[in-house]
């Protein structure tokens, strides 16, 4: 890296004050990472990630200074979440094998959606599943645990920023009878999270723990894909009635999808079911049923290894077209067959995340 360049682009990041530390950019030590390939610079600031609304601005005063500056090409400046610095404990012995309470306890049965991998449909799965249930007549909420691409906000048709009453406590935004919480909802879509592990705990926690969610009777948690710090977080944190691993037919698929059912047995979380999505396609002309990516392999893999089938979703043009344009096929049009498809695998989820919830959780209560 050029020395005289990095010296004019640090200098000039002591420019950008930061009205939320009294400081600026390079005194806070918030820069991290810079890099020059023939004039094409990168950096990281590091902030706390309740932060990253109000840094928005920082971050383009920043791109917008150095771009400014004679031989630079371009600029890619990022908003890294970096966990605060925390004082060590007085008795760290003592506090190492002290356990968190439990979040999400005033939720009667918490359901992860799950997948092995990602582009398999979860998240489409997520949303219709929950609007389902609340169908059925339950208070139910809707949190996005994807850090790194949260759905919610395009899925939901949601572009608003969530409320405070107290300056410390978010509500959740409600749609279609559904209280929902995102990180996506809080940043803008085209800005780049770098999260580092300890931070997608944190800031997991955040959303659960800090978001006002009420009394509900079942919570529908939107997985990443794959099995890493999400998913053990999430785990570890609440008391789960139970996890749902969608998959679609493919060998491929199937294999990732046994990886995740093997993770959350490890962290003793039943296995509510298997749902097989886009199993099939039928032709709007003619009505032929073609599949595409094979058929019966998810319930072939649930039969196999003694779980619960929930059903075969479809592969349908109007349950894409309703994820999104933010009206999801169940909230639009309730009665059509592929919507009575997640309904019944809605009864089924119901009926068996309620049955654990009466042994370890506190009492449904059903409008």
């Amino acid at each position: 890296m050029s020395e005289k360049l990095e010296d004019r682009i640090i200098e000039i990041l002591r420019t950008i004050i930061v009205p939320s530390r009294n400081g600026d950019l390079i005194s806070e030590d918030m820069v991290s990472g810079l890099i020059n390939k023939n004039g094409n610079v990168g950096f990281s600031i590091e902030i706390n990630p309740t932060e990253a609304n109000e840094m928005e601005p920082i971050r383009k005063a920043a791109t917008d200074a150095v771009a400014a500056l004679e031989g630079v090409v371009s600029v890619t400046a990022v908003l890294t979440a970096e966990k605060p610095k925390q004082a060590p404990p007085s008795q760290p012995n003592a506090s190492r094998g002290a356990q968190k309470p439990k979040l999400l306890e005033n939720v009667g049965a918490v359901i992860a959606v799950a997948s092995g991998k990602g582009g398999v449909g979860k998240s489409t799965t997520a949303v219709n599943l929950a609007l389902a249930l609340k169908q059925s007549g339950l208070k139910v909420g809707l949190m996005d645990a994807d850090i790194y691409g949260p759905s919610l906000p395009m899925m939901m048709g949601i572009d608003e920023k969530p409320d405070s009453i107290d300056g410390k406590r978010l509500l959740p935004i409600e749609k279609y009878g559904l209280k929902c919480m995102s990180i996506g909802f809080m940043v803008p879509p085209d800005t780049p999270m770098i999260w580092r592990g300890p931070m997608v705990m944190g800031a997991l926690e955040q959303l659960m723990g800090d978001t006002d969610w009420g009394e509900l009777d079942i919570m529908v948690i939107d997985m990443p894909p794959g099995t890493g710090d999400a998913q053990l977080t999430i785990a570890q944190r609440v008391a789960l009635a139970g996890a749902i691993i969608v998959s679609t037919p493919q060998d491929l698929a199937l294999l990732d999808a046994v990886k995740g059912l093997n993770m959350f047995q490890k962290v003793e979380v039943p296995i509510l079911g298997i749902i097989e999505n886009m199993s099939y396609f039928l032709c709007p002309n003619c009505g032929e049923r073609s599949e595409i990516f094979t058929s019966g392999g998810a319930e072939k893999a649930a039969v196999e290894m003694g779980y619960d089938f929930l059903g075969a979703v479809p592969l349908e043009m109007a349950i894409r077209a309703g994820a999104d344009s933010g009206k999801p096929l169940v909230a639009s049009d309730p009665k059509s067959p592929y919507a009575l498809v997640y309904h019944s695998i809605a009864d089924i989820v119901k009926r068996n995340a309620l049955e654990i919830a009466k042994k370890t959780g506190p009492k449904i209560i059903i409008e």
